[in-house]
This record gives structure tokens, sequence and C-alpha cells, in this order.
């Protein structure tokens, strides 16, 4: 009976004293310390508390497993796109470190043994600058060929698709965007945006464009100008159904951090935000079709 083969380890060391990976050092034992910091004084609850938490754990995995997948060179025989995925990865490390150094100090700072709370954000600081470090060392240069989500349009992909998802848990709280038609369509228009966006960053990681039947750079310009005319639409229709005297809700009294009326305010910061991001997306995607040397 013959013995199924099995993958043979093409070990890797270079990949671990590579700046690549001497940053990836740096974002595991930074994400390590956060969290432990964190749950060594159990200085963590609710919604936020447990995304800050998620964010640190889940990258500090994600990270590890690259970097043995890379040492051990099974990352050549992963069926997808590495290059792909691993930028994917740190930018969206960079997005979600960036939002738990933001989050966790707002709500966490001040309480009982205040210098581990402290060190745990000024760990998750650094370790949202490391993965931002690994965004620009695996950013693609002009004239070099790479993975897609790792040039620009790429990486606005994932930004677009991250921001989506912040819209969606502040809409999705009391139901806000269910009050009036306008909000409907608002809340369809992000939703189909952030459908079409992740399906492209799937894809694109699967190895599976290059089977669509028809042209991905011009179906590209073409869903962003879309995209852009859909988000700008949100952008007049939202305010108007939210804070309208005659749609929307007056500020209250008192609005803490979390009430209705400052969720809605955000969404629309953020509305405004992703219309910049897809057209400053669709400006590079026709950049790199029409006006490439």
């Amino acid at each position: 009976q013959q013995k199924p083969n099995m993958p043979v380890l093409e070990m890797d060391y270079k990949s671990l004293t590579s700046p690549l990976g001497i940053v990836r050092f740096f974002e595991i034992f930074l994400a390590c310390t956060a969290f432990s910091l964190v749950a060594h004084v159990n200085a963590y609850s609710g919604a936020y508390g447990t995304w800050c938490m998620f964010t640190w754990c889940f990258f500090f995995i994600v990270s590890f497993l690259i970097v043995v997948l890379e040492l051990t060179g099974l990352n050549k025989k992963v069926p997808i796109s590495w290059d792909d995925f691993t930028s994917t990865m740190a930018m969206l490390a960079t997005l979600m470190m960036l939002t738990a150094s933001i989050i966790y100090p707002v709500y966490f700072l001040n309480g009982p043994k205040h210098p581990y709370r402290a060190a745990a954000t000024a760990m998750s600081v650094l370790c949202f600058v490391a993965y931002a470090v690994e965004v620009g060392l695996t950013r693609a240069k002009p004239g070099e060929i790479s993975g897609f989500l790792s040039t620009m349009p790429g990486l606005l992909k994932v930004l677009e698709a991250f921001v989506a998802c912040i819209i969606f848990t502040l809409l999705d709280d009391r139901h806000l965007y269910a009050a009036n038609a306008g909000r409907q369509w608002c809340m369809a228009v992000y939703c189909f945006c952030f459908i079409i966006t992740l399906l492209i960053i799937l894809l694109t990681i699967g190895r599976l464009l290059s089977h669509v039947p028809f042209p991905l750079e011009k179906f590209l310009i073409g869903y962003n100008a879309l995209a852009v005319l859909m988000y700008l639409s949100a952008a007049i229709v939202w305010p108007i159904f939210c804070f309208d005297k005659n749609y929307g809700n007056p500020k209250p009294q008192s609005c803490n951090p979390g009430c209705e009326w400052s969720n809605l305010l955000a969404a629309t910061f953020l509305t405004y935000f992703n219309l910049m991001v897809y057209i400053v997306d669709l400006i590079y995607s026709t950049k790199l079709v029409f006006f490439q040397t």
C-alpha cells in the first residue's frame, strides 16, 4: 500500500531576517502584550472591550500563522494568492488596530490599575504602527508586478469594505436605518457597494478573477463610477432624512457617545469619507488603465 505524499517543508530562514519578517515579529509581540495586559486585570467589557480584545487576539494568531507558513514554505502550497492575502490582512489589521487604539483609551483608560490600561494602549498604538509599516513594505511599487490587493486600488477596496462595516455597526443598533424610505435607500447603497467590494477581494485572494468573462480593469472602472454616484446620492439623502426637522430627529439635550443621534452623525461622516475613498479609487483605477506608461 502506497503511503500518501506528505508535504515537503522547504525552510526559508531568510523570511525571519528580512525587514518584513522583523516587522511581523514586532506585530506578534505587541499584539500579544496588549491583550495579555488587558486580560491580566480584566480591563475590558461590553461590545467595545470585546472588539478590542478580538482585534489583538485575532491578528496575533494571523501574523503568527503567516510567519510559520512562510518559514516552512507551506505558503507556496496554499491554493490562494498569498501576496494578496497577506496584503489584505496587513491593511485590515492596520485599520482595526487604529480603531482599537482609539476606542480602548476612550472607554477603558480611566479605571482601576491604570498603568496596565495605559501600557496596553501604548502597545496597541505601536502595533498599529507596525502593521502600517507592513502595508508600506508590501505595497506594489510603480512598474512592479504584484497582486492586485497590494496596489493602491486594492488597498482602497479593503478600506471601503471596512468603513462600510463600521456604518453597519452604527446603524444596526435600534435599526436606525429603517426609520424612513430615505434611510432605507442609503442602507441599500451601503450594502450593494459592500457586497461587490467584498466579492472583488475574495475573488482576488482565491485566484478566480482570471475566470470572469469580461475585462476586469474596465469592470472596476465602471463599478467605481457607479459606487461614486450611489454614495453621492447617499451623501445627499442621508443628512436630510436624519437631521431635517421634517424627517429626522433633533439632537437631544443629553447625548452621550453611542446615543441614537451621535450614531447617525457618525454614519454621516463615514458616508462622506467613503465617498472620497471611492472617488480616489476611481481616479487610480482610471489612471492604471488609460494612462499607464
